[in-house]
Formats: structure tokens, sequence, C-alpha cells
């Protein structure tokens, strides 16, 4: 009985695993992303072209909670335009005597999320909940990749996928059917800087825009680093001349 429960565990396991198989999501499309690496960086154009894809098509729907206007400084942009951004938007808050009142925004504001509440952002999506995209390129497995290939990989569904009402085909999201719409098309918006909007080019732009988003302080954190391992090279090498000088005359 002991062997017999082992077979059909085993079975079982094997079961799962061919179900796991058949459901596997497609990997990733791979790009070079220039923030990749230990010397990597920001490109800041990339990001302020991500910054209006997101403002313009992004925003509609996802929250981006955990950044504030005036961290679009890092970006480039002037305190005038952080300001101008801002002020586009309202900001529940109370006044001197207590009273709820709805102003326009600050520069310390965080970005002013779609809805008020998870539950009103499921009322307009037919129950889905479009995720708070502050963090989004660290939360999911090989995150550029995965936001790039996700935005860009709707289309028709093969002949062997069984259609989900409401839903649209994308291999890299799980189970391929995915309740958000594709977002991007070509020319949706119309960069400041003259860069054709291509679907690809709007996607990447917006991947380096939520990298940043991330991980603000990437460019800081990696400078430190090549600065401490200079450090050490140099202390190791100052360290070994030294042992050499002391135990130069020592007979072995």
């Amino acid at each position: 009985m002991f062997f017999k429960g082992i077979g059909y565990a085993l079975l079982a396991a094997l079961a799962i695993a061919q179900i796991a198989a058949a459901e596997e999501l497609e990997h990733p499309k791979h790009l070079a992303w220039q923030f990749e690496g230990m010397t990597g960086y920001l490109d800041k154009k990339a990001a302020q072209r991500g910054f209006q894809v997101y403002s313009q098509v992004c925003s509609v729907c996802h929250s981006l909670n955990r950044v504030s206007y005036r961290n679009l400084s890092d970006l480039g942009f002037t305190e005038a335009e952080i300001k101008a951004v801002a002020a586009s938007k309202l900001v529940e808050d109370y006044d001197d005597k207590g009273q709820r009142i709805m102003r326009p925004g600050k520069m310390s504001d965080n970005f002013v999320p779609p809805y008020p509440n998870e539950d009103a952002s499921r009322a307009a999506h037919g129950g889905a909940y479009p995720p708070d995209l502050s963090l989004i390129v660290k939360a999911r497995h090989d995150g550029p990749n995965y936001v790039f290939s996700l935005i860009t990989g709707f289309g028709p569904a093969p002949t062997d996928e069984k259609p989900v009402p409401n839903k649209y085909y994308n291999p890299y999201f799980p189970n391929h059917w995915i309740s958000m719409p594709p977002p991007l098309s070509e020319g949706l918006v119309t960069y400041q800087d003259g860069m054709p909007a291509t679907v690809d080019q709007m996607a990447k732009d917006v991947v380096v825009f939520l990298q940043w988003a991330a991980e603000p302080e990437m460019e800081q954190r990696k400078l430190t680093g090549l600065r401490v391992l200079v450090f050490l090279t140099i202390l190791t090498g100052m360290l070994y001349a030294i042992k050499r000088r002391i135990w130069r005359n020592v007979k072995h």
C-alpha cells in the first residue's frame, strides 16, 4: 500500500506538471535595456516620453501611488512643468475648518489615482482590478521584458484556445486571457521631441519610466557600488604590497 501510494502521488505530480506545461506562459521577449547591468543608466529622454504615455494612456486605469509629482524633477522636468502636471489633478483634502474639499494638486502630492478605492476600480472594469504600477517592474519576474511583452503581445487567439467573454488574448498573461484591451496603437500619442510613436517605441518608453518609478535611486546605487569596488580593489593592492614588504626578509 505504501508503494502504491507513492505511485499515485507520482502520477498526480506528472499530471499537474503536464497541465502546467500546457498552460505555460510565452517566454517574454528579451530586449537590451540601457538601465541593466552594473554600469546601466536611465535614459531620461525615454523616461520623459514614457511619462507622457503613462499620463495619456495608462493613468486612465492604473495608479502610481508610491511616486510624488516632485520626483519628476529627477527626469529633467522643470518646476513649472511639474506644478502644471500636479495642478491638473484634483486632490481630496480638508480646509482649516476641517471641511472636506477638492483642491488642485501640489508638487508634494503623490500621483492622484484614477479611482478613489479598489471597489470603484473593480466596478468600472467589470470586476477586474488594474494593478498599481509603482513597483510593477520589480513585482514581476523579468519585469521590464514582461511588461513590454504584455503590452505588445495582444493578438488573435490560436484555434485551440477557447474564447473568454470580455477578455483579450495575450500569451504573456496567466491563462492567456486578460481583461485589459490592447492599450497602444500606432500614433496614439504625439511625442513632444518628435519621436515616432510606434507601439514598440511607446512600450519601451513606458517601461523605462516604470523602471525609474520602481527604483528612482538606481543610478546613485550603482555609482556607490562602483566606488566601493574601486576602493576595495585599491585597498587590496595596498594590503598585498604591505604584506610583501613586511615578510620580504623572512626565510621560509
